[in-house]
């Protein structure tokens, strides 16, 4: 099975994260289960650690709010794995409020943490939303992204 680790991310939420149901409490149990569902070993330990990593970073405040008029500046990194549609994306979002600046910034941290070459707008889609999943106060914003990702129309960027 030709899977990523976003396809092992994407299963977790689909099938514990969303709140529906419970995860196994022992994390071998899991791993088990996750290699039983398809998923390589690599791919797992890396979804793992992505997740933990995101939860280590919901405390931080390094990033001061927005003042009006800025504009997020990507590094030539950032560009490489983020392309203009990538971009695009997270500018829809912040300006339609679905995106902060603090949740921007992580959104951009956990992709850049994605150990591929690029990341596609689907899967990035899929990064803003457990990011947002994790924020404390994002609820609504969490289910904007949720319902944007499982709606069959695109998202409007104007």
């Amino acid at each position: 099975m030709n899977e990523s680790m976003v396809d092992v991310l994407i299963y977790l939420y689909e099938n514990y994260l969303d709140g529906q149901s419970r995860p196994p409490v022992d994390q071998d149990e899991l791993e088990t289960e996750l290699s039983r569902a398809g998923f390589s070993n690599s791919e797992i330990v890396q979804a793992l650690t992505w997740l933990d990593e995101l939860a280590s970073r919901m405390d931080t405040t390094e990033y001061p709010p927005r003042t009006a008029g800025a504009m997020r500046v990507y590094s030539a990194a950032e560009c490489a794995k983020l392309d203009i549609e990538a971009r695009g994306l997270l500018l829809f979002l912040e300006q339609s409020a679905i995106l902060d600046p603090l949740s921007r910034e992580l959104v951009i941290d956990r992709a850049m943490a994605i150990q591929q070459t690029a990341v596609t707008v689907d899967e990035l889609k899929w990064v803003v939303l457990l990011v947002l999943m994790n924020r404390p106060g994002r609820e609504s914003a969490h289910s904007q992204m949720e319902e944007l990702i499982y709606s069959d129309a695109p998202a409007q960027l104007h």
